[in-house]
């Protein structure tokens, strides 16, 4: 005999919820620091008030001092440690900011070394294997309080008049770039804020390192596209990538090219599009501005990932097609005239009331409209019977009242056209309703015929 369970009280709804509120969400994480130095900070000299001789020496102890790091997820412990190495974290900030001439070549491992020794760590696993970036607070970084001040002096450092990149280029290398890069996958937005200036500031100053830093960039992206889905920084490459391809050289180089159509493309068809949107949009406009000609490849992708269940990624998606109409070429806009509108006019006749706002609102766009109206003898009849229907037909009131507004400019811009169609979309429901009627009665006439051989064979 089958055992019977209550499966009508499980809601599947409610389930995941349930167990959200079953955990104690922590607020603050932390990799698992260990104090190296078994006994006690102590402060050292103010370098203000060392002579000019031996400030340098003074500096280096210093910074060899901040290798120490603490558990922050004890607060009670190291207490007079933490506060010494946090005043001399400050003091240094200052002393690259204010003093010339400092940074000679003895001190660029060091502080490269006391850099990593405090920022490069395992970042801990998150305290909620569920973790919804879009619902649930981020874990913040416990030990903040002094990377923090690590990231301000890093920045102080590398945008200090006195920074040379030729004796840093030693020290910051590929391997160092790398470790940078994992940090991206904090959950710390703060530090992944820093993070996106470090790096914005090392593409800038070591030319030999920018093939790598867009190479590993793009091996982000697509681990991030194909395995895991999971990446926090995604948001932060993109903004840093934005600047980038601002400053790449025409013609554009074949690299450049797959990485728009190989790694930014595909970025739009992950479930968290929405974290991200806005930055992808940006690069993907910019290419539009360095190469018309990319157009239409770009457009034909973007129709290919266009999201069938998702109406929030599909008003992200007629967004974004706005901006790149915002910037197309009259030329180029021919080519895709057809096949953008035919899906522009599905988005019209979307129930999904927003879907259809957004879609509509292209025709308050002065440049769109210019080139609607320079194409409008393929742009009217690809969207006229869409908008005629839901004119009679949706449930929203906003919508048909957009609806109207936009028949009315069309009408206005090819009146002969519009009553050309309006009679021809007239004709062809006539056609319709006849073609249903005479289905009907020819099923009436099957019934007929089905019920007389039933009563034949019963006589």
């Amino acid at each position: 005999m089958s055992a019977h369970f209550p499966i009508d009280k499980l809601d599947p709804f409610t389930y995941k919820a349930t167990i959200k509120a079953k955990k104690q969400k922590k607020s603050q994480g932390s990799s698992h620091y260990r104090n190296q130095i078994g006994t006690e900070l102590q402060a050292l000299a103010q370098l203000k008030d060392t002579p000019p001789g031996e400030q340098q020496e003074l500096f280096i102890k210093k910074l060899q001092q901040c290798h120490a790091v603490f558990d922050f997820m004890d607060p009670v412990s190291d207490l007079k440690s933490k506060e010494v190495k946090r005043a001399c974290l400050n003091e240094l900030v200052d002393y690259i900011t204010a003093t010339r001439g400092v940074l000679a070549e003895p001190v660029y491992p060091e502080i490269v070394k006391m850099i990593g020794c405090n920022i490069f760590r395992t970042l801990p696993p998150s305290d909620n294997p569920e973790f919804d970036p879009e619902e649930d607070d981020p874990t913040l970084e416990a030990s903040w309080p002094h990377i923090q001040i690590i990231y301000e002096f890093f920045l102080r450092f590398l945008e200090s008049p006195d920074f040379q990149p030729s004796l840093a280029k030693k020290f910051i290398d590929q391997r160092f770039v790398l470790h940078l890069l994992e940090l991206f996958d904090s959950e710390d937005p703060r530090e992944r804020d820093f993070l996106k200036t470090v790096l914005h500031r090392i593409y800038g100053k070591f030319l030999g390192l920018r093939a790598f830093i867009r190479k590993q960039i793009n091996n982000i992206f697509l681990r991030f596209i194909y395995e895991t889905e999971s990446f926090n920084g995604v948001g932060e490459l993109l903004e840093i990538l934005g600047s980038i391809i601002n400053g790449f050289a025409l013609p554009l180089k074949v690299e450049h090219k797959q990485f728009l159509t190989k790694v930014l493309i595909p970025l739009h068809k992950t479930k968290t599009l929405s974290l991200y949107h806005a930055q992808l949009a940006y690069c993907v406009v910019q290419f539009m501005e360095k190469d018309a000609g990319l157009t239409e490849s770009v457009v034909k992708s973007l129709l290919k990932y266009w999201p069938k269940t998702c109406s929030q990624k599909e008003v992200m998606f007629l967004g974004e097609i706005e901006e790149i109409l915002d910037v197309i070429e009259p030329t180029q806009f021919q080519k895709v005239m057809g096949l953008l509108f035919r899906q522009i006019s599905k988005c019209v006749s979307s129930p999904h009331f927003q879907v259809a706002e957004r879609a509509l609102y292209y025709w308050n766009n002065e440049y769109v409209m210019s080139l609607i109206e320079e194409n409008s003898n393929a742009v009217l009849p690809i969207m006229f019977p869409s908008l005629y229907r839901i004119s009679k037909e949706h449930w929203n009131q906003t919508i048909v009242a957009l609806v109207y507004n936009v028949l009315k400019t069309f009408m206005e811009m090819n009146s002969k056209l519009f009553d050309e169609l309006t009679s021809s979309y007239k004709a062809d429901r006539q056609k319709e309703k006849k073609r249903e009627k005479d289905r009907e009665e020819l099923w009436k006439k099957l019934d007929k015929l089905e019920l007389n051989n039933k009563n034949s064979v019963k006589q």
